[in-house]
């Protein structure tokens, strides 16, 4: 305030954006069916935007790198100082590793599929890549790092004076060191160089080389599995999250969440149990949870209640309370058989500046500002329209499916998936009425020639 009682006027929201199909990866030949291993089962970006990471069912990792700022030289944030426009992301294929292989849990007879649930990239270092992958019960630490390559060099022989297997023949006129007799007869008996008291022959063999490594000038990416955290979740793993402190992370099945330390995987401390002392009084469990992107000392979860608790661990190093509770109240006389089902939160996601959570429910994506804990400051309408249709959505459990949410770096937009290849994208600044949208073709354009791309910058 400037001393009066005159609020600043707040800025008008910014304009509905212009979406354009950018890229697709992956070529398919005619009539090729997709594999069940293929399809992707988890995508995320790092903070810069630089770097894309996907999972599939068949617990590949494949990663990708953004190049249309290298082309230019600097970085992203230098080309959109610049005055000529920004072009769309191009992004290629850079490596990919085998994250998970199938398990099987022998003492409780359970197969462990190898699809990866999540991944969430860590802070870099020296040029290497670092990041998470889970699956339902196995978590992952990678290190990708470009590495020289070497290569064994050629060995000093003449291959005139090559005899046998590698070994090589002295000249006529040179001469020999005679053999050892370790039982100290002539050359024609027995002899053996496996007796204690063998001495090498004076001089040594003159025509022996031996191969040396060397470094190739030329480099390859290499992905290095650095720690394996594993048999700390009874229940399927649902979220990973890395701390703002670069040494943390949290993962999460439905009925606990623990703390892990980067550098230690034999150990790691539950901070949240909601399992109770009888299974029959399970009311709730937790479907997804997410550290603050700031504070290293407080994170949130959400409930299958359709509720979000933000937790502090500086009140407790078991969070048996939470500090704030994010929840809807129902509408008098709006209560159905499928309300509680579709108020099971799937996702939720912390804003850039860690001042709002994102959440998305079946029907509905809600952002909550973390000092108004009265009620959701927007509400979206995904798909409004199955409404009617949710008791056949029940019947053939459509109803329990999950959809993941985000939100745009800058926080103006944000954005989650719906059938049909759907995904919708909603303003949430305030005033802002853009609701967008858009498909994910199944048979896309494939990307245009670079030269052409340059041409018409789409």
């Amino acid at each position: 305030m400037n001393g009066d009682d005159t609020a600043a006027p707040s800025a008008p929201p910014p304009p509905p954006l212009e979406w354009k199909f950018s890229q697709v990866f992956g070529e398919r030949a005619a009539g090729e069916e997709v594999q069940e291993v293929d399809i992707i089962s988890a995508i995320e970006f790092d903070k810069s935007g630089d770097h894309l990471a996907t999972g599939d069912r068949g617990g590949r990792v494949v990663l990708f790198e953004r190049t249309d700022t290298k082309d230019h030289g600097g970085s992203r944030r230098d080309l959109e100082r610049m005055d000529y426009p920004i072009r769309h992301p191009e992004f290629r294929y850079k490596t990919e590793f085998q994250s998970h292989e199938p398990e099987f849990d022998y003492l409780k007879s359970l197969e462990i599929e190898e699809k990866i649930n999540k991944i969430r990239w860590c802070q870099t270092a020296n040029g290497a890549l670092f990041l998470l992958s889970t699956n339902d019960k196995t978590i992952k630490f990678w290190k990708v790092q470009e590495k020289k390559v070497k290569k064994i060099s050629e060995m000093n022989l003449d291959p005139s004076k090559a005899v046998g297997n590698g070994s090589v023949a002295s000249s006529s006129n040179s001469t020999s060191p005679k053999p050892y007799l370790a039982n100290g007869g002539s050359p024609d008996r027995s002899y053996s160089y496996l007796s204690n008291d063998f001495s090498f022959p004076p001089g040594g063999i003159p025509s022996l080389r031996l191969p040396t490594v060397v470094s190739s000038p030329e480099t390859s990416l290499v992905a290095r599995c650095r720690r394996v955290y594993a048999h700390a979740h009874d229940y399927h793993i649902n979220s990973i999250s890395n701390n703002s402190d670069g040494e943390t992370f949290i993962s999460a099945d439905d009925l606990r969440i623990n703390l892990w330390n980067l550098e230690i995987s034999n150990q790691s401390f539950n901070i949240v149990d909601v399992k109770p002392a009888n299974m029959e009084d399970l009311t709730e469990v937790i479907t997804s949870a997410e550290f603050h992107p700031t504070h290293c000392n407080m994170l949130a979860y959400s409930s299958s209640k359709g509720s979000i608790r933000l937790n502090d661990l500086r009140q407790s190093a078991l969070c048996d309370s939470h500090s704030k509770l994010f929840e809807e109240q129902e509408a008098p006389g709006s209560r159905s058989f499928f309300t509680e089902i579709i108020a099971s939160i799937s996702d939720i996601k912390f804003s850039k500046d860690g001042r709002f959570i994102l959440s998305r429910d079946y029907m509905t994506l809600k952002l909550w500002d973390i000092n108004m804990d009265a009620g959701p400051v927007s509400t979206f309408q995904v798909h409004e329209y199955l409404r009617p249709k949710l008791c056949d959505l029940y019947e053939n459990d459509s109803i329990f499916d999950k959809f993941e949410c985000c939100l745009s770096g800058d926080g103006m937009r944000v954005a989650t998936g719906s059938y049909s290849n759907l995904f919708r994208v909603f303003g949430c600044a305030p005033g802002s009425t853009e609701a967008t949208t858009l498909e994910a073709s199944k048979n896309p354009m494939r990307y245009p020639f670079q030269n052409d791309f340059d041409k018409n910058g789409t």
